[in-house]
């Protein structure tokens, strides 16, 4: 069995120590490493985990050059990392197809850190322009301590841009909402061919009975194996999928296919 981690966060030696430290303080979450590539790897190592995706988040209009260089700058062959625009950059447009022309896998944006809901029209032409690049774009979706009082990406938010933006492949944190589970059982499981939803947080926070409700309401070949490292352990995550009643071949998709597809690797 492989395992990639499609959801995990690394940031450049110089500001990983501080970055970690100001997250942690923000979520009430201990870290699992320091943040910096190589901790992250060994953590990945310890857990048996073959490949992960890195999700780097570009907070403010002038950091998506430097974020999105940093990201190209990894060459690993287990290793696939995203890039990430802010929806304020007057640039967008152009870095989007940088990001492309760099080789980067995807796109991750954070509607909260980065200020948006996820179904302003403004954001639309973004989606688009991912779509046309062939960019899958990753969505921290439901609650976020950063914003406690305002959920940035609904399952609503987020049915109303798969209708209107059907040819983006969306893939949608926290198994589609953090805390939204039944919205999202509701509204987006089995509805949008387009959308896959990742496992990050799930083994802290969701029953194993929803977890399996909704992997089987939106089939197993649209979830994909996540932990938000340095904020969940993925070995974790990877022992109550196994424990939930999942048959052999739909972990295999879980697991790493879904992954390798997205991902047009083998």
């Amino acid at each position: 069995m492989q395992y990639i981690d499609f959801h995990v966060h690394a940031f450049a030696d110089k500001i990983a120590e501080r970055t970690v430290a100001s997250l942690a303080a923000t979520c009430g979450e201990t870290p699992e490493t320091n943040g910096t590539l190589a901790d992250t790897e060994r953590a990945m190592r310890e857990w048996g985990i073959d490949g992960m995706v890195v999700l780097s988040i570009a907070t403010k209009p002038s950091q998506h050059l430097v974020c999105n260089n940093w990201a190209a700058s990894i060459k690993a062959p287990h290793i696939f990392p995203f890039g990430s625009v802010h929806p304020d950059g007057d640039d967008v447009m152009e870095e989007l197809e940088r990001i492309k022309s760099l080789g980067l896998y995807g796109i991750k944006l954070h509607p909260d850190y980065q200020n948006f809901r996820i179904e302003e029209p403004r954001m639309l032409p973004i989606y688009r322009k991912c779509a046309t690049l062939g960019l899958p774009v990753v969505f921290h979706a439901g609650y976020d301590p950063l914003s406690p009082d305002l959920v940035h990406c609904t399952p609503e938010g987020a049915a109303a841009v798969l209708e209107a933006v059907p040819e983006m492949t969306m893939i949608l944190a926290h198994m589609g909402g953090n805390a939204c589970w039944d919205a999202v059982e509701t509204l987006l499981c089995g509805q949008f061919p387009q959308l896959y939803l990742d496992t990050s947080l799930c083994a802290k926070y969701m029953t194993e009975a929803q977890t399996l409700r909704i992997i089987r309401k939106h089939g197993a070949d649209k979830i994909l194996l996540a932990s938000d490292c340095p904020w969940d352990n993925t070995a974790d995550t990877i022992a109550k999928l196994r424990r939930i009643g999942l048959t052999e071949d739909e972990q295999r998709l879980i697991f790493a296919e879904n992954a390798k597809k997205l991902l047009k690797v083998d």
